[in-house]
């Protein structure tokens, strides 16, 4: 086997980050596809397929360099990422359900889940990045 001994920690979690970001992305595209066919929901012109691909892989990279530093300046740096991103997901859903895009109530409640499952497929897309760091096999096969 091949080892990468010249990967960085940077350079290790951005590419953790990407990776969860790919995988996020089809997801998130599966959920879409799925929701909107089981729903009819059909607002387009705030989440779409070009906005939920390019947001993925931008918020999971950015997510990864932010793991980046608290490996780099925290000494327990993966219960603080966790713990981090776990009330943030909390707070981000809770804010989510004030949310008023339309007059239209079922539209609303539509969007509000709609939007809750996007958010919660990109948490436990960050939460799989310090797993995903610390694991020899992955690190060995795809970064």
């Amino acid at each position: 086997m091949d080892t990468n001994d010249f990967q960085t920690p940077f350079s290790k979690a951005l590419l953790t980050g990407l990776f969860t970001g790919i995988i996020a992305t089809l997801v998130c595209l599966v959920f879409d596809v799925s929701f909107r066919s089981a729903t009819d929901f059909h607002l387009y012109l705030i989440i779409n397929f070009p906005a939920m691909i390019f947001g993925c892989n931008l918020i999971m990279s950015v997510i990864g360099v932010i793991y980046s530093f608290y490996r780099q300046f925290l000494r327990s740096a993966n219960a603080f990422f966790i713990a981090t991103f776990a009330v943030l997901a909390a707070l981000c859903l809770w804010k989510v359900q004030g949310v008023e895009l339309t007059n239209t109530h079922s539209l609303n409640v539509q969007f509000r889940e709609f939007l809750s499952g996007i958010i919660a497929i990109l948490t436990v897309s960050a939460l799989m990045i310090p797993m995903l760091y610390n694991n020899k096999k992955f690190i060995a096969a795809f970064i």
